[in-house]
């Protein structure tokens, strides 16, 4: 499939598959009612325990992101792509804030801040950036 985990990542393993699932189905990676790996079938592939794909999956029931069918497994619920595309939004924005604040506290020129995230958006240099 398309999920990698971030061994050093300071991100809990199980968040980091939930949020590779949110993430898919908000870009339309993964569409509602489309089967998604079985716990074993998942954990083996990232070499990683099944109790913790077991716990992302779970985490993402609760949240109405997957929804069993019974005799098949796991499908993306009905309505999850909204939300999903709207939690990807929350946790971009958090992860920013967190990077525009230190920033801020390091004096950092915003037209610095500005060819940064341009850069790194568009992989390379701001200038072959598309024009509005």
């Amino acid at each position: 499939m398309f999920f990698r985990i971030d061994f050093t990542n300071e991100l809990a393993i199980y968040e980091q598959v939930v949020r590779q699932i949110v993430f898919a189905v908000a870009g339309g990676l993964l569409r509602e009612g489309e089967l998604i790996p079985s716990v074993r079938e998942l954990a083996r592939e990232l070499t990683i325990n099944p109790n913790t794909v077991a716990r992302a999956y779970r985490q993402l029931q609760d949240d109405g992101v997957l929804a069993s069918v019974r005799g098949t497994g796991l499908t993306v619920a009905e309505g999850a792509a909204a939300w999903c595309r709207q939690r990807r939004l929350e946790l971009i924005r958090q992860r920013l804030a967190q990077v525009f604040e230190e920033a801020r506290h390091s004096r950092l020129d915003p037209q610095e801040l500005r060819i940064l995230v341009e850069e790194e958006f568009f992989g390379g240099a701001a200038e072959r950036r598309p024009e509005p």
